[in-house]
Parts: C-alpha cells; structure tokens; sequence
C-alpha cells in the first residue's frame, strides 16, 4: 500500500487513509451500519452495535492496549553490558533517533516544540550519549499531516542545545515517515564513516522501524550494524479495576499498537 501510494504521487492521502482505518472509525461505522439495520435486519444489526460498544470499551482500556503492544513483540532494552561495549567501540557508532513530529507553535515557549512521544525519544537518546560517549543524530522532516512549521530535527537541535546542554551532531530534516526515516539516516550515517547505528523509539515502533533499516541498510549494499535501543517499556502500574476501564491513556495505547499493525501489514 505504501509503494502504492508513492507510486501514484499521491503520498499526502497516508494520513487521511490512516485516520479512516484506525480506531474509532471503523467501529463507529460498524455501529452506523448495525442502527441502520435494525428494522429490518434485528440480529444483525444488534449484533454490529453490541460489537462496536465492546471495541470500543476494549480498545479504549490500559489492559488492551498494553497486549496490543506486546503483540508488536519490541525487543528488550539495552542492558548495562550493551552500553559499556558502546562506550568502549564508540569510533565507529552513532545514536540515530527517530522523530514521533512536532509543534508547529507553543505559545508558552514562543515557538516550535516537540510533542510528548517526540520528547521522550529525544531524551532517552541524550541519556545514552550521557552513558556511552556517542554522538546523535534525529531524524525528522515535515510530516506528510503537516502544514508549517519547521522541520521536526531542527525543533529537537534546538531543544537538546537550550535544555539539555547536548548539541545534537546530525539533523535529518528532510523524511516524511518512518521508511523515509530510514533511507536518509543511513546515507547520513554513511557519509558520515559510521558503521554500527543505534536506533532509539518506542518499543512498539521498534520493529517496523528495525525492518525500514534493514532494507535501507541493505539496498546500500551492507555493511552496516544496526542495534535496536528501544524505550517507553514501562507498564502502566494501574490497579486491576482500573485497566479495564476505558481511558484516554488506554485507548492512545490501543490506536499506536494497531497504527504499528497496519504499517507492518501496507509496508509503510
């Protein structure tokens, strides 16, 4: 689906065709179809609203969402050993960290800002070139949903200097996606003599991400290590009752596991 799209020049449709086929669309629509069914179809329509009031309350609970994710099967994270044989091969090795987009304008900063997934992202990276000596690269442009703004690396740049005292050393500000992520990284990352990258984003976002490199990685002919360094893998610590009850928390959980899901399935 996404050669699909580029192909067809029509690139821009991804995030409207993407809202269509996420939750709650489908199960509204489901819900549509089974009131307009009652009259003359009872069971059936009975059956699409009773379905669609139970994704709905599913897909919106912590406890869903949390298997959601798992089913995305992230790796696990760096251990203690990982980040010393960092710190001692680091020559060769750069932090690559992938965008989740950005603020076009935050009145309370006067200015671009960095959405929370973003965030959390970028800091996870600058704790690892904390530990390890190694130098980051962010990768992200302007989003394909995006109408202003500067890109999404220029915004993180700024941040990691202003905030946290860490210049960034690379800034892809040209890719729209993850795919797109990928191939500009990793011709950044070999202009640069880089060998060994290290690929920070969420665990549920490793996997596609990880398959977007690989391909990347080899369409450039190898030679290339790419080492998975996966964040955001805390559970939410909620009491039983509370997981199974709908939440906003919960069902952002459940709408990014099944985001990653289709992106696995087109090839986005």
């Amino acid at each position: 689906m996404n050669n699909l799209l580029l192909n067809l020049s029509i690139p821009a449709w991804k995030p409207l065709l993407t809202a269509l086929a996420l939750p709650p669309v489908p199960l509204l629509l489901g819900m549509l179809l089974g009131a307009a069914a009652l009259r003359r179809r009872p069971t059936l329509g009975w059956t699409l609203l009773l379905a669609g009031a139970a994704g709905l309350w599913l897909g919106s609970t912590v406890a869903a969402g949390e298997w959601l994710q798992q089913r995305l099967q992230p790796p696990p994270p760096l251990a203690e050993a990982d980040l010393r044989a960092l710190s001692a091969g680091r020559a060769d090795s750069a932090i690559v960290v992938l965008g989740a987009g950005s603020e076009a304008y935050a009145p309370e900063y006067r200015g671009p800002n960095l959405p929370p997934l973003a965030m959390e992202r970028l800091r996870y990276a600058l704790w690892l070139a904390r530990r390890t000596g190694l130098p980051v690269a962010f990768s992200g442009g302007t989003g394909h949903a995006a109408n202003s703004g500067p890109p999404e690396a220029e915004v993180a740049a700024a941040i990691a200097k202003r905030d946290f005292g860490q210049p960034l050393k690379w800034t892809e500000t040209r890719s729209r996606d993850t795919r797109e992520n990928a191939v500009a990284s990793v011709a950044l990352m070999r202009q640069a003599g880089v060998t060994r990258i290290v690929l920070v984003t969420h665990g549920w976002h490793m996997r596609r991400s990880q398959r977007a490199f690989e391909q990347a990685i080899a369409a450039g002919g190898g030679g290339m290590a790419l080492l998975p360094a996966p964040m955001g893998l805390a559970h939410s610590g909620q009491p039983p009752l509370l997981r199974w009850l709908p939440s906003v928390a919960g069902f952002e959980r459940s709408r990014l596991a099944v985001r990653e899901m289709l992106g696995l399935l087109t090839g986005a």
